[in-house]
């Protein structure tokens, strides 16, 4: 019996997707870190000539937040590059027809108009603070356009926008915008302190999706017809954006996230850290067109992440 194979199984959209797909009672496969490296092309190899692979959710990455892509940029574009290479490409060697891989929406130009379609790709420069994650991301999009096209394969990619959701990194280190805030305000919270200060300056503007959202999406956008999903995207390329449709200011979102953690403090900005893009939107008019929405509201969502933080604590 053919299996689908998820890479980055123990991760935030990985884990997500695995719980759809184990609801459909499916044969999935997947692998511990410490038992298969997916930056070893030898270890990749022997492990997809040992099962019966026919589709591949492509999750595994290295990801952070401003402060860790500017910290290891040469780790960001290394790793991502190597997992993505090794996995795409043993695909195609294993006759493997169908794949999904997880791209991120800092692909897009950093003065791309908003909100964002499909067709900005390339279109001018990246922001510099994610600049070689992003390129790491265009290069598995290029790999699976071109693997697609070269090989008659059915390679897709997805565009997501930013996430948040149970299994997200809260380390205060690497993590993104949302598990940040919620592991700062919980701690001045738990500190009784009166104030706290968070980075940048609170006005840039994001769009964020709950994680089980996004694995939705996934397996929606994976059960389309070749032809319906390359009719949906057209001929200038081979991905499609999923987005909540909405975006809020970090200020804004800073408020809510105190009202679901419970801190009473004021919060003050520290503008002399970088904001990153002001503003980040995605076009998912394409997605929505084929009749996926999210279903999930934003406090909703922080709710439910909050939780999951304090379980696992």
């Amino acid at each position: 019996m053919s299996e689908i194979f998820i890479a980055g199984h123990n991760g935030m959209v990985g884990s997500a997707i695995l719980k759809i797909l184990k609801s459909r009672q499916l044969k999935i496969c997947f692998e511990e870190r410490k038992n298969l490296d997916l930056m070893d092309t030898n270890q990749v190899e022997s492990y997809f000539k040992k099962r019966n692979i026919d589709q591949v959710f492509l999750c595994a990455a290295k990801v952070g937040g401003i402060k860790a892509n500017n910290k290891f940029p040469a780790n960001f574009l290394y790793e991502n590059i190597m997992i993505q290479a090794n996995i795409i490409n043993t695909a195609y060697k294993s006759n493997v027809k169908k794949l999904l891989f997880l791209g991120s929406s800092c692909i897009y130009p950093k003065k791309a108009r908003q909100p964002l379609k499909e067709d900005y790709l390339l279109n001018g420069k990246l922001e510099k603070t994610n600049e070689a994650y992003a390129i790491a991301k265009i290069s598995g999009l290029k790999m699976c356009e071109f693997y697609s096209k070269q090989f008659n394969l059915d390679y897709r990619t997805v565009m997501p926008t930013n996430l948040y959701g149970p299994r997200d990194n809260f380390d205060l280190e690497s993590s993104h915008v949302i598990p940040g805030i919620i592991r700062k305000l919980h701690e001045a919270k738990i500190n009784n302190n009166s104030s706290i200060n968070l980075w940048g300056t609170g006005k840039p503007k994001r769009e964020f999706l709950y994680v089980d959202d996004l694995a939705e999406a996934c397996c929606f956008i994976m059960d389309l017809e070749k032809e319906e999903f390359n009719e949906a995207c057209g001929e200038s390329h081979n991905f499609l954006n999923i987005g909540y449709g909405k975006e809020i200011s970090i200020y804004e979102l800073s408020k809510i996230i105190s009202e679901v953690v419970g801190y009473k403090g004021k919060i003050f900005f520290d503008s002399s850290k970088l904001d990153g893009t002001q503003q980040k939107l995605l076009d998912s008019n394409l997605l929505n067109s084929l009749g996926w929405r999210p279903k999930t509201h934003l406090k909703e969502g922080l709710i439910k992440t909050y939780k999951w933080f304090l379980d696992h604590q």
